[in-house]
């Protein structure tokens, strides 16, 4: 079904939010050295990495909600304990972006709050999006402890506070009631709560998905980069006239004070 005007407008902020996200995590690459234009090359050469869950497809509206919901409270559970990192900018910059992602996990949740509520058809399209996110979200974690080449180092540098498998499994432990709450079903017939250490046990990952994924060959890798790429070439008059906009506006003032 066509999506209504004000789902459009709610995709659409979504859209702008992320990318401004994005503009407040290379601003603090800068501060390292690295150029804006130099980490867009990059990604757009396929030599950056991005979050591996942009390479799954958006199939229904429900999709829109399991993304809101899980999709940014996973996020949520990962970025905020980088709020406390070692560098200020990096901080700073995830202060905001946890800010801005809470909104976007409630307005999520009411989503599917909305469809588990509704008629039979919009219960089912809920539970169908949840079945298809669920495990792609358990992997934004990234890989389990004992195989992950960077967490060593994360964490003596102060970046990392937490593990992988301690944020997925505080992610978890959180998520549970709350799609009890909805009425749906983790879809996983292997989870069950252990009463003694009150977390909730979930079935072992399959990480062939995820490094095929971080590999390229995800369901939507390709499709995402080459409209990454023709995004790119298509506004390049964009940052030209914008660039010619600021040199002519250096040069006036420059004449200004000189007179």
């Amino acid at each position: 079904r066509a999506p209504s005007l004000r789902r459009k407008a709610a995709l659409l902020a979504k859209v702008q939010d992320e990318c401004g996200h994005g503009l407040y995590l290379y601003a603090a690459a800068e501060t390292l050295g690295s150029s804006r234009e130099e980490l867009v090359d990059l990604m757009l050469a396929g030599k950056a990495k991005y979050s591996s869950i942009f390479n799954y497809p958006t199939l229904t509206w429900a999709d829109i909600g399991v993304i809101g919901w899980l999709v940014d409270g996973a996020a949520i559970m990962n970025q905020i304990p980088l709020c406390r990192c070692s560098y200020g900018p990096y901080a700073r910059a995830m202060i905001r972006v946890c800010k801005e992602e809470s909104f976007h996990q409630r307005q999520g949740y009411e989503i599917m709050l909305t469809l588990s509520r509704g008629s039979e058809e919009q219960k089912a399209m809920a539970q169908d999006a949840l079945n298809r996110w669920w495990w792609p979200v358990l992997m934004m974690f990234g890989p389990p402890d004992s195989a992950s080449q960077h967490s060593d180092t994360s964490t003596r540098w102060k970046i990392k506070r937490f593990s992988n498998d301690e944020l997925r499994q505080k992610f978890v432990d959180a998520t549970v009631p709350q799609a009890n709450y909805l009425g749906l079903t983790i879809p996983d017939p292997g989870m069950k709560l252990n009463e003694a250490t009150g977390h909730w046990e979930y079935s072992a990952i399959d990480w062939t998905e995820f490094k095929q994924v971080l590999a390229g060959n995800g369901r939507c890798n390709r499709d995402r980069m080459a409209a990454r790429r023709k995004a790119h070439e298509e506004g390049a008059w964009v940052r030209e006239a914008a660039a010619a906009y600021a040199e002519k506006r250096r040069f006036r003032q420059t004449a200004e004070a000189a007179e």
